[in-house]
């Protein structure tokens, strides 16, 4: 079903007889400042502009949706917060968001508790929709792929596209979304043929690392592995660079955003790849039309975070209209019921552990700017 179409289902739809006039409240909780703000603040930008559109056609189950948008600051326990205050005060009927996979999980337990669906376009984490002994979080969602899928798909990029057969891994030890990429990506490089020379460690906010990648640079890795996020990985590629650690380095959609290169300089980002949900490069007509009006009134061109929470807005009211009703169960029902979903960054349905079976790309950064190296299904 194609973003066109579901705008035009919701246009002709119309709401029950002495239905309550009142407004469709989502909650956002997202990450507006502090560490990570530029990944909350893209999605909202995304979500926002979906919900607008939706909203000029006419709403869904003929009702406005109406946005309650609070910022976490980029802290597990505010997180965690806010998710309790949208389900309690605000009353509201689904919870999109957090943006990071920390900050997604300390959300979760409040929405699981209120009986309130929470979705993330961004969490990647293995064990954000499940828990520990595999059973699905009924109430959680996600519209992006998971760590194993960006973990598997860039070690056969390396071994195979790359042609390495020794690699390094750089991982931040304080962050279960760097820790769950490199550990797959390990077990894939391996089962591969490769050889992991060196597993090093780093801790978030931290600023030097020369001694961890002098370290690195003695055993002569064919490519660096380091899955983090772009404060840290920014510092990192530029150190290595002036180190001499001139191989590929490689990453995951932490690496999607524009301080990236104001933190490393544009010379630092060359020979670097990294997995991601979207591409801007991406010609498909939809996706031109999304890019173009995007743009128009944001005034940027829109990142994978943007492109992800304009899928999600749309992905949320078309399982409202599913539903029927804005009641927080048969939402979650249909949310899980979820087929064939067409949005910007994908087509997808919603598999048994409510995480979406779609493509993932891979970018490469020349000169500070990513440019489209292949997109892979799945």
């Amino acid at each position: 079903m194609t973003v066109l179409l579901i705008s035009t289902l919701l246009v002709g739809c119309d709401s029950k007889s002495g239905e309550s006039s009142e407004n469709i409240k989502i909650g956002l909780n997202y990450e507006l400042s502090g560490n990570v703000a530029t990944y909350g603040q893209s999605s909202v930008k995304g979500i926002e502009f979906a919900i607008d559109e939706i909203n000029k056609a006419g709403g869904v189950l003929g009702k406005q949706i109406e946005l309650v948008k609070v910022d976490n600051k980029s802290d597990s326990a505010e997180a965690a917060n806010v998710s309790t205050k949208l389900a309690t005060r605000d009353k509201v009927v689904v919870i999109l968001g957090p943006a990071t996979s920390g900050d997604a999980k300390a959300a979760s337990p409040a929405a699981m508790q209120n009986k309130i669906p929470l979705i993330s376009s961004s969490a990647t984490s293995d064990d954000f929709t499940v828990d520990s002994n595999g059973k699905v979080r009924d109430y959680i969602f996600r519209t992006c792929f998971n760590d194993s899928f960006q973990g598997i798909t860039m070690a056969n990029f390396a071994f195979s596209d790359l042609k390495a057969k020794k690699a390094a891994i750089l991982i931040d030890n304080t962050s279960d979304y760097s820790k769950g990429i490199g550990k797959n990506f390990k077990e894939t490089f391996e089962k591969l043929g490769g050889e992991i020379l060196t597993e090093e460690a780093y801790q978030s906010k931290d600023t030097d690392y020369k001694a961890v990648l002098t370290n690195i640079k003695g055993t002569n890795p064919d490519v660096l592995y380091v899955p983090g996020y772009y404060e840290e990985v920014g510092l990192i590629i530029k150190q290595a660079r002036e180190l001499g650690i001139n191989i590929p380095i490689l990453g995951a959609d932490g690496y999607d955003s524009p301080k990236l290169a104001e933190i490393a300089d544009k010379k630092s980002l060359e020979n670097v790849y990294y997995t991601n949900h979207y591409s801007s490069m991406d010609d498909a007509s939809d996706v031109v039309k999304f890019r173009e009006s995007f743009k128009k009134k944001n005034g940027s061109e829109p990142d994978a975070f943007s492109a992800l929470g304009y899928d999600m807005g749309y992905f949320v009211a078309d399982a409202i209209k599913r539903a029927g009703e804005a009641d927080p169960e048969k939402i979650k029902d249909a949310l899980a019921d979820t087929k064939d979903f067409k949005g910007i960054t994908g087509t997808f349905s919603m598999d048994e552990n409510h995480n979406p079976v779609k493509s993932i790309t891979i970018l490469q950064l020349k000169d500070g700017q990513p440019s489209f190296v292949k997109k892979l299904e799945p």
